[in-house]
């Protein structure tokens, strides 16, 4: 499909419920754009954009956005898509993607209610570099499981390198960093518990 087309199909569907959830989020606020911008230190146009879904977000867009509104990017995702069943069919595993990073979100296990835990699958390709200022939640329990690849993150100033099998466990007060560091693609679990 040629971008003019794109284009005329409009916004994509989850960009589009994402951009309205983040409204509505802002206004349950009573924030400005303004006020927003100086939360996040993310400029004013960008964040219209995003709740205009005129651009789809990136994960370090959405990772400042949920460290303002109190929630994790799972949390996050989950409010624009219908409740979560109990049993989650692998068909129906909601996927996002950031195509500026290369990077592919599978939301393996979501937010349900009642529940502390999620799994989510990320997939980084070769090269691909992704970096949270802060943990949309302070003190978020993580637990990394590389299945495939070979990935280096980085914590509390710490980095790590992992391969295939190796698992890494930490509570996030901080900024991270995710990096695909071999020739092939990273596959990894996420077990994430909030605290």
């Amino acid at each position: 499909m040629k971008h003019t087309e794109a284009a005329e199909a409009g916004p994509d569907p989850v960009d589009a419920r994402l951009g309205t959830r983040l409204t509505e989020l802002r206004a349950e606020r009573g924030w400005s754009l303004g006020e927003l911008a100086a939360r996040t230190g993310v400029s004013k146009s960008t964040l219209s954009r995003a709740e205009r879904a005129e651009t789809s977000p990136t994960a370090a867009l959405l990772n400042r956005l949920c460290a303002v509104y109190g929630r994790t990017m799972s949390q996050l995702l989950s409010e624009v898509e219908t409740e979560p069943p109990l049993l989650v069919r692998a068909a129906e595993q909601p996927v996002w993607e950031d195509r500026a990073s290369g990077f592919l979100r599978r939301s393996v296990s979501p937010p349900h209610t009642g529940l502390r835990g999620e799994l989510v699958e990320g997939r980084l390709a070769p090269g691909a570099d992704i970096a949270y200022d802060r943990p949309p939640v302070p003190g978020l329990e993580q637990h990394i499981w590389v299945l495939e690849g070979a990935l280096a993150m980085t914590a509390q100033d710490v980095e790590h390198h992992l391969a295939a099998g190796d698992c890494l466990r930490l509570r996030v007060r901080g900024a991270t960093r995710f990096r695909c560091v071999g020739d092939e693609p990273v596959r990894y679990v996420l077990a994430v518990v909030l605290p």
